[in-house]
Order: C-alpha cells, then sequence, then structure tokens
C-alpha cells in the first residue's frame, strides 16, 4: 500500500478527483496549502502598491491506493494536473505500514 501527496494548482481539482474515482480510488484528503517552488511567487499591485506573494495557493491532495494501482494514480494525477507551466506541482509516494477503518476494524487492503 503506498500513499500519494500531490500538490496541485487549485482548478485542477475536479479533473482530477472524476479522473481518480473512475479509475477506482473510493477516497481523497483535500487542504488548502500555500508554497513555493521553483517559481519563487511573483509581485501583484493593490491600491498603486507592489508588493510580492512568496506563498501561492496550492491544494494538497491525499490519496492511500494499494501497490498495484500506484502506476495508473500517479499517470492519471500527472495528465490531469498538468498545465505545461510552471507551478504545476508534485508528486510523493511513501509506504503505508499498516491501514485501520474506524468504523468496522477492517485493516490494511480492505481499509482502503
Amino acid at each position: 500500500m503506498k500513499l500519494i501527496t500531490a500538490i496541485i494548482k487549485p482548478f485542477k481539482l475536479d479533473e482530477v478527483r472524476e479522473t481518480l474515482s473512475a479509475l477506482g480510488v473510493q477516497g481523497m484528503t483535500v487542504t488548502e496549502v500555500k508554497g513555493y517552488g521553483r517559481q519563487k511567487g511573483h509581485t501583484e499591485i493593490y491600491r498603486g502598491a507592489e508588493y510580492a506573494v512568496s506563498f501561492l495557493p496550492k491544494l494538497k491532495i491525499e490519496v492511500a491506493v494499494k501497490s498495484e494501482l500506484l502506476e495508473a494514480v500517479m499517470d492519471a494525477i500527472t495528465s490531469k494536473a498538468k498545465t505545461g507551466q510552471i507551478g504545476d506541482g508534485k508528486i510523493f509516494v511513501t509506504p503505508l505500514e499498516q491501514v485501520v477503518r474506524i468504523r468496522t476494524g477492517e485493516t490494511d487492503g480492505d481499509a482502503l
């Protein structure tokens, strides 16, 4: 089992969610986050004054999947979140030792 954490642009969420649902991914956690990478933020003008925006709004998606689905899910996120512009995001994959569904007590693959 793997935990996939993806940082994407906010307007790409619906496309990613629909594609993952079609693959059989049954749940995800989405968090509004701010950060920067190579794009280093940008400048904006507000009431005639220019100021730097160092942290840009992004979404963090967390999805737990069986190892067999890993490549398909990563390909789906990559294809649907990609705009070709700087700041499209990143995908991180970490192993999951154990998963327990609190309501039923199911464990590991059954709990996903």
